[in-house]
């Protein structure tokens, strides 16, 4: 009975393929659809299980977002405060005095602020230089933004800046 057993299970196998169409979910992950409206023996017969009157049993009937049946709704009740502007820049700020540990005559952009971990990639604005500290490196920055002591601190130094437009891509924010 064995000899005879395994060249059928082969042949059954090699008879089954597999493909998008023969693909089926396991038992009870899918049910029919309610089909409503078709008479009282199809188990939601008369109102079509919408129950009896009222807005919801009508047709065309959606409900707004947060509505909670006429009371007052959640959004309405709580206290609102402060302003939140859409068109706010965001920068990451260095001081400085910050970069006064580093190597002198080099020159420093967003990315290689990003990679000394001196800059968040949540500013998406770029960097923002303050004056805060003393430096006496000559440093070339290519940033987005200055305070005017930075500024004269840094030419001081011997060093430039150059303000410069960021340009995000697709690649530098994942």
């Amino acid at each position: 009975m064995d000899k005879l057993s395994k060249p059928i299970k082969e042949e059954l196998q090699e008879n089954i393929s597999v493909s998008l169409n023969t693909l089926k979910g396991k038992f009870g992950a899918t049910s029919k659809s309610k089909r409503v409206g078709r008479g009282a023996g199809s188990g939601t017969g008369k109102t079509s299980g919408r129950g009896m009157k009222g807005q919801q049993s009508r047709s065309g009937y959606s409900r707004k977002v947060g509505f909670e049946g006429g009371q007052m709704p959640l959004q309405r009740r709580l206290p609102k405060r402060g302003f939140n502007n859409r068109f706010r820049k965001n920068y990451s700020e260095i001081n400085v005095g910050t970069l006064e540990s580093l190597e002198n005559g080099i020159t420093l952009d967003f990315q290689n602020f990003l990679k000394m971990g001196l800059a968040s990639k949540k500013s998406k604005d770029g960097v923002k230089l303050l004056g805060f500290g003393d430096i006496k490196k000559k440093l070339h920055l290519k940033i987005q933004k200055c305070s005017q002591s930075a500024r004269q601190k840094i030419e001081d130094a011997g060093g430039t800046i150059e303000i410069v437009v960021l340009n995000v891509t697709s690649e530098d924010s994942n």
